[in-house]
Order: structure tokens, then C-alpha cells, then sequence
């Protein structure tokens, strides 16, 4: 991967910060993805997507699917305004929704393994802001 830009990053911290990124506000939305975040059952992922953590039923895939989808097409635009890769982009607003996981919540370290998060800060790749 380039090195990250830093208005990619910065857009995608700001996108974070106003919400502007498919993310927890859906679990508000969305009482299945509210359900399957606080069980466990889907987490923050690197890539700036949701992932599935462990076995995942059809209608768990479809809710990730959605999610991602909506976040691939803001993420394309944004990254498209910041001069920026979407890869770019998407890695930068990982590392903003991997920190605003809330105790309790999954994430994806940085070896791909899925951690919980607890008390303090996520582990967090070093390239991240």
C-alpha cells in the first residue's frame, strides 16, 4: 500500500467524526446489526469494512454485505475528492472506527486476529494517525 496521504486520513477522520461513514449509527437503524455488534458477532475491520467474527448465518452475511457496500461508495467518493486511493481511504477510516469501538465491541488487530476491546485503547496498526 502507498503511504497514506494526509487528506485522505484527515478526510476520513473528519467523515468519522460527522458520521458521514455506514457504521455504529446504522446499529440505531438497524436492531439486527445493533444485536450482532454487541454479541460479538461482527467487528471493525483494518480495511475501513465490517466483518463477520467466527461462523455467520445468511442474514448476518446480508447485514455486512449492506454495510459495506454503502461504506465502499462513500469511501470511493471521498477518496476520489481527497486525491486518494479508495484503498487509502478505506485504511484511514478503519483506523477511525477501529478507535471509536466501544468497550465490549470487536476489532481487528493488526495480525488480522479479532480482539474485544476493553478498558483502553484498541490495538491499532502503526501506520494509523
Amino acid at each position: 500500500m502507498k503511504t497514506l496521504t494526509r487528506t485522505a486520513l484527515a478526510l476520513a477522520g473528519l467523515a468519522m467524526a460527522a458520521g458521514g461513514i455506514a457504521g455504529p449509527a446504522f446499529a440505531q437503524r438497524d436492531p439486527a446489526y445493533a444485536a450482532a455488534r454487541a454479541a460479538g458477532q461482527i467487528g471493525e475491520k483494518m480495511d475501513g469494512y465490517i466483518g463477520i467474527v467466527g461462523a455467520g448465518s445468511a442474514e448476518l452475511q446480508r447485514i455486512v454485505n449492506d454495510i459495506n457496500i454503502k461504506r465502499r461508495a462513500v469511501y470511493s467518493e471521498k477518496a476520489q475528492a481527497a486525491n486518494a486511493t479508495l484503498e487509502e481511504y478505506a485504511f484511514a477510516a478503519g483506523c477511525q472506527a477501529i478507535l471509536k469501538t466501544e468497550p465490549g465491541e470487536k476489532y481487528q488487530a493488526p495480525d488480522g486476529s479479532w480482539q474485544t476491546r476493553g478498558s483502553g485503547p484498541p490495538i491499532r496498526d502503526p501506520r494509523c494517525p
